[in-house]
């Protein structure tokens, strides 16, 4: 038909047989010869992540292993939009000191009743199929700090290469946002049928959930994940979106203490990822810059672009997650404002805010900040 259309003077015979060699030719052209075709394609359907970071050829900044034509796609400009010039994100990122994102720390919050057990035991379980759908494997010690990760000992049983690592990031921060949109929303609609305020926790739920999508796009400049990884994902996202919509209905806190839970595992995550880079286990990722969509987000200075530095960022927003999640899930869900958007009486006292300055990793008490 595409043919057919470029002579409409011509008899229907004619228009037929051009048709019929339009068709031809389409079925004959490869799948990457075909423009607008490739869309978010992998380059294998074999491969799970693209399994090649490519250097550029004109000296800028290529931090990718999907073809150039495939992230348009997936990235795609603003069309018949001659009066835009560009769209800024409607949540900016609060600065982060450099020195405060790598003091940051691995830790845990104890269960104290039924419902911090029952989000802890949940958290273990995705923990594990999580770790079983993405090959992931880490050393304890090593994570902890009672290992070196560059003695012999660490580098025998815990391997994790760049592809195995870009696996994890696009799975984990894919369903990672998830959690956010759903609080956010219920609460939305819940302040809609009551007509009430809610205080403040809308908008800190919805930006969570932007900053982990943030994650996730940055980290889709670098990779593009292959059909199984994106039935994996689809999947994943399904069965977590509902339980998490019903669960929220039944229990907020116990939701919020879920996340904290996933939080912490998050920042164990990365935690070790630097370690690897450390350690020179990830050569390729030593002195590979950070894409332009990170920079800008992230407002990295000049001198901290590198894939450490980014890795340092998204830690960072991970354990900012765990400390609100777990602050939210010490508080009354129906009543108590939102204490991270909060204005207080005596402000020289420490409170939470909306950075990383006043870090607590496990949350803080209800009698602190209400």
């Amino acid at each position: 038909m595409i043919v057919a259309s470029r002579y409409p003077s011509t008899s229907l015979a004619s228009r037929q047989v051009a048709t019929a060699v339009g068709q031809a030719i389409h079925r004959a052209t490869p799948h990457a010869s075909r423009p607008g075709l490739a869309a978010c394609r992998p380059l294998s359907p074999s491969a799970t992540i693209a399994r090649r970071l490519r250097p550029s050829s004109d000296g800028g900044r290529v931090f990718s292993s999907t073809a150039k034509s495939n992230l348009k796609e997936c990235f795609p400009a603003p069309r018949d939009s001659a009066h835009i010039k560009t769209t800024e994100a409607a949540w900016k990122h609060p600065l982060y000191a450099v020195g405060d994102m790598k003091s940051i720390q691995i830790a845990h919050r104890e269960a104290k009743n039924w419902s911090d057990w029952t989000a802890l035991c949940l958290v273990r379980l995705l923990r594990w199929g999580m770790d079983r759908a993405t090959g992931y494997r880490h050393d304890p010690a090593v994570v902890h700090g009672d290992k070196d990760a560059r003695s012999p000992t660490a580098h025998q049983k815990y391997t994790m290469n760049e592809r195995k690592w870009l696996v994890r990031f696009v799975f984990l921060e894919s369903v990672a946002g998830v959690p956010g949109m759903v609080g956010g929303m219920l609460r939305h609609l819940h302040s809609l049928r009551r007509m009430k305020r809610d205080n403040g926790w809308i908008e800190t739920l919805l930006e969570e959930a932007y900053n982990e999508r943030m994650h996730l796009l940055t980290f889709l400049k670098m990779a593009e994940p292959g059909w199984f990884m994106r039935f994996m994902i689809l999947a994943a996202q399904g069965i977590f979106f509902n339980s998490m919509f019903l669960s929220y209905l039944v229990s907020p806190r116990t939701c919020h203490r879920f996340v904290g839970y996933l939080e912490e595992e998050a920042v164990m995550t990365y935690t070790q990822a630097i370690a690897d880079i450390d350690s020179g286990k990830l050569p390729r990722w030593e002195k590979l810059e950070a894409p332009d969509i990170a920079v800008r987000y992230w407002n990295m200075p000049e001198g901290h672009r590198t894939m450490k530095d980014l890795l340092l960022y998204i830690r960072a927003d991970e354990a900012k997650h765990r400390e609100v999640n777990h602050t939210l899930g010490n508080l009354s869900q129906k009543s108590d404002p939102n204490p991270f958007v909060s204005r207080y009486l005596d402000e020289t006292k420490p409170h939470p805010t909306k950075g990383i300055e006043r870090l607590r990793p496990i949350g803080w008490e209800r009698e602190e900040v209400i």
